[in-house]
C-alpha cells in the first residue's frame, strides 16, 4: 500500500494555506510543520493582517510547532512552505534547528539561495516539490493586484 504522506501530500496541506492568505489579500505563501507525520502547525501569510513586517507564514509556523511541542527547537520537525523562505526566514529557521526545509517554488528574487542565507548546517533542503502549483497561485495572486491598481 502506497504512504499517502509524502512529500507533495503535504505541500498540497501548504498550498491550503497559500489559498486561504490569498482569499485574505495576503501574498499567498503557506506553510505546515510536520512531525511523525502529523501536522502540528499551520499558518499563512499575515503580513497585511497583523500590519507586521515578520509575520510570514514561515514565522507563523515557528511560533505555532514551537508552542505544541513545548520547546524552541524543532528538531526532528519538517517545514513545508509554498515559497522558498526568505533571508528572515531563513535565519529563523537556522535557530530553530528544524531538520528538514521543503519547498515549492523558488524565490529568484529573495529567497534564501539568491540572498546566501544558510540555514543550520543539520537541515536538509529540497526545493521544487508542486512548484508549478505553488508558483502559479503566486502568479494568479500578482496578476489580479495588478488589474486592480
Amino acid at each position: 500500500m502506497e504512504n499517502i504522506f509524502d512529500d507533495s501530500y503535504f505541500m498540497k496541506k501548504a498550498l491550503q494555506e497559500a489559498e486561504i492568505a490569498f482569499e485574505k489579500g495576503e501574498i499567498p505563501v503557506g506553510a505546515v510543520i510536520v512531525v511523525d507525520n502529523r501536522i502540528i502547525a499551520r499558518a499563512h501569510n499575515l503580513t497585511e493582517t497583523l500590519n507586521d513586517v515578520t509575520a510570514h507564514a514561515e514565522m507563523q509556523a515557528i511560533t505555532a510547532a514551537a508552542n505544541f511541542l513545548g520547546g524552541k527547537y524543532l528538531k526532528n520537525c519538517t517545514l513545508y512552505v509554498t515559497l522558498e523562505p526568505c533571508q528572515m526566514c531563513a535565519g529563523a529557521l537556522y535557530w530553530s534547528q528544524i531538520s528538514k526545509v521543503i519547498y515549492g517554488a523558488t524565490d529568484t528574487q529573495r529567497g534564501c539561495g539568491v540572498m546566501g542565507t544558510q540555514m543550520h548546517p543539520k537541515t536538509e533542503i529540497k526545493g521544487g516539490v508542486l512548484h508549478e502549483e505553488a508558483a502559479s497561485l503566486m502568479k494568479r495572486f500578482f496578476i489580479e493586484k495588478r488589474n486592480l491598481n
